[in-house]
C-alpha cells in the first residue's frame, strides 16, 4: 500500500488515548495478556496491510505492531477481526467477567474440559464429580483437568504459568501417571 493513503488516513487517528496498531506478520504475537492490555486502551485504531503489506515509510506510524501467528494471509483483515474479538469480549458488560476469567490462557493454563446434557450420550458420561454438587471438588477437578489438558497439549505453557505447590504437585502426579502408562 502506498504511502499518501496511509499517512491521510492514519494521521487524523492519532490522538490522545488512542493506539494505532498495524497488522502484520512480523510484529509481537497477540496473546491473552496483549488483549487485556489492549482492552484498557481508550481508542484503537487498526491498520490492514494488503499482499505485501504497507510501505516501509507508513510503518512508523503504528504504535504496535501486533501478529496472529508465524503465517502469512492476503491481508490484514483476518488478523484486525481475530484481535478485535479477542479484545471486545474482556469490555466491561460485553459478556459476564466471571465467564471469561477460567477461558484457556486467562490463568495461563488451557481450560479444563466442558459437559453439557444429557448425562449420557452414546455410552459416555459426564463425569460423576461433576454431578456431585460438590462444588469445592468440582472446582479442585477443573483445576487437574487444566493442569492435565496444558500438559498434554502445550507443555510450554506450564513454564510462565503461575503455579501453587498444589498444582506442582499435580503435575508430578500426572507425570508419573504417563511414566506408568495409566
Amino acid at each position: 500500500m502506498r504511502p499518501e493513503p496511509l499517512f491521510a488516513a492514519i494521521e487524523p487517528l492519532r490522538t490522545e488515548g488512542a493506539t494505532v496498531i498495524l497488522m502484520d506478520p512480523a510484529g509481537e504475537r497477540l496473546t491473552d495478556a496483549m488483549a487485556r492490555d489492549l482492552a484498557r486502551d481508550a481508542h484503537l485504531a487498526l491498520v490492514c496491510g494488503r499482499y505485501e503489506g504497507i510501505d516501509e515509510r507508513a510503518r512508523g506510524l503504528a504504535d504496535r505492531e501486533v501478529s496472529i501467528g508465524d503465517y502469512v494471509l492476503t491481508g490484514g483483515e483476518l488478523p484486525a477481526l481475530v484481535l478485535i474479538d479477542t479484545v471486545v469480549r474482556l469490555l466491561p458488560g460485553v459478556i459476564q467477567e466471571a465467564s471469561h476469567e477460567g477461558d484457556s490462557f486467562a490463568t495461563g493454563l488451557l481450560e479444563h474440559p466442558q459437559y453439557t446434557r444429557p448425562e449420557a450420550f452414546r455410552g459416555m458420561e459426564v463425569p460423576a464429580i461433576l454431578r456431585s454438587g460438590n462444588h469445592g471438588e468440582v472446582e479442585r477437578w477443573r483445576r487437574r483437568e487444566a493442569l492435565r489438558r496444558t500438559l498434554e497439549r502445550r507443555p510450554d505453557l506450564l513454564q510462565a504459568a503461575s503455579l501453587s505447590d498444589a498444582d506442582q504437585t499435580v503435575l508430578d502426579e500426572l507425570g508419573r501417571e504417563d511414566d506408568d502408562g495409566s
